[in-house]
């Protein structure tokens, strides 16, 4: 019964209302609660229609407060998440309800989170994207070379990009670390960029000199932002784990 309940209360892009109050009573006070909030630019995210949010990633936490600004600006954020999640009791009902799109990297399936996010997007479903696929390793925390997986599905489906860069999410928890430093209380930085215009490679052909360099303007245009948070200038080329 739950689950018929549910399916009649679904709506396009977004999880029922059950759960998405479930998640928004969880989420909003601890977003509160942990950080301080410096979001700017929020109005140039369109409010109906699919769109990828690409972003940098720098801590386990930025995918929740990153969703509490996005859920405030509008949208509802539908994330990629590790496999392993999914098969992890009542945790798995919880992150299917909320419409999060199963990841298994290395594997034969991985191709199948870009098959679910085209159809989400053409559903009007947001995309919460990381291009880099972790945890920047850059040594300044800069966004590092991309993956080409965004920019693959924004030219399958034309669905917009919009880049977005935020900052602080890695005070509150380090990447690595286990134990958030919670005091004194951090600031959680958004910065929101327009459309990245990928416009000259419309009817290409999705081979892969076409895909890096569409990511390469994908991350170069969320370091713009993350410049701006900083109140520095980003290195000249990006990071590049592979040479390492």
């Amino acid at each position: 019964m739950p689950s018929l309940l549910e399916e009649f209360m679904s709506r396009p892009g977004r999880p029922s209302r059950f759960w998405e109050t479930f998640a928004v009573v969880i989420v909003k006070p601890l977003s509160w609660l942990l950080v301080k909030k410096d979001w700017r630019k929020g109005e140039l995210i369109p409010k109906t229609g699919g769109i990828i949010i690409a972003t940098n990633h720098l801590s386990w936490t930025d995918p929740v407060l990153l969703s509490h600004f996005l859920y405030n600006n509008g949208r509802w954020p539908i994330i990629l998440a590790k496999a392993a999640l999914f098969r992890v009791p009542l945790l798995k009902v919880a992150v299917r309800s909320l419409l999060a799109i199963p990841v298994d990297r290395g594997t034969s399936e991985a191709a199948r989170s870009l098959e679910i996010s085209e159809q989400r997007l053409r559903d009007g479903g947001v995309i919460l994207f990381y291009p880099e696929g972790t945890v920047t390793r850059d040594p300044g925390l800069w966004p590092m070379v991309g993956k080409t997986g965004a920019a693959r599905l924004a030219l399958q489906t034309g669905a917009t990009v919009i880049p977005v860069a935020h900052w602080g999410a890695h005070e509150l928890l380090p990447y690595g670390e286990k134990k958030p430093r919670l005091f004194p209380r951090k600031t959680f930085s958004v910065r929101v960029g327009p459309p990245v215009d990928l416009s000259k490679y419309k009817g290409q052909p999705l081979r892969g000199s076409v895909l890096h360099e569409a990511t390469a303007d994908i991350m170069a245009a969320i370091t713009v932002q993350l410049a701006e948070i900083r109140g520095e200038k980003a290195p000249e080329t990006p990071y590049d784990p592979a040479r390492r």
